[in-house]
């Protein structure tokens, strides 16, 4: 359940970045559909390691780090979502070059990555589970704002952060 409403909140979040930043009805739509399938990958974890509580030991985090590249690997099988592959692919690759699987760093990412990067982080920042508290609105774009240029794009954590204070005043 956490997986399907994750990746569809996941989805609206990088949508509403694409549209911040102007991006065509064609990319937005091609990024909402990478956006909603960026852990397709997870079907290859197992769920005692997905539904642990805390910290991943050497063993597990090696397992998850994987689930960009399958789930890559998976949708490259489908024709209309050949265009989804590499913000699936990168979508944990940090700005300052040091994310997976391929260590880009700056505008190397693809665009779609960076978004669903900041869409990813602020949803997961922002939904109760059962082993953290949530955060508000505000402290998550402070953390995102704390973490631009190291593992966010600077614009793409403005752009929501700017979109998502002049929505909720």
């Amino acid at each position: 359940p956490y997986t399907y409403g994750h990746s569809t909140r996941v989805a609206v979040i990088a949508e509403t970045i694409g549209k911040a930043i102007g991006l065509s009805g064609n990319e937005l739509s091609e990024l909402y559909a990478a956006a909603i399938l960026h852990d397709i990958g997870k079907v290859g974890v197992p769920d005692l390691i997905l539904t642990k509580p805390g910290a991943l030991i050497k063993g597990e985090w090696v397992i998850v780090k994987k689930h960009s590249a399958e789930g890559a690997k998976v949708i490259g099988y489908v024709k209309g979502l050949r265009v989804s592959v590499p913000m699936v692919l990168h979508h944990h690759e940090w700005y300052d070059g040091s994310g997976y699987p391929d260590g880009l760093k700056g505008e190397e990412i693809p665009l779609g990555a960076r978004i669903i990067s900041v869409a990813d982080a602020y949803d997961t920042m922002t939904t109760p589970r059962l082993y953290r508290d949530v955060i508000s609105h505000e402290e998550a774009c402070e953390e995102l704002r704390r973490c631009s240029g190291i593992q966010f794009d600077p614009e793409m954590v403005e752009a929501f952060c700017q979109v998502m204070d002049e929505t909720m005043r």
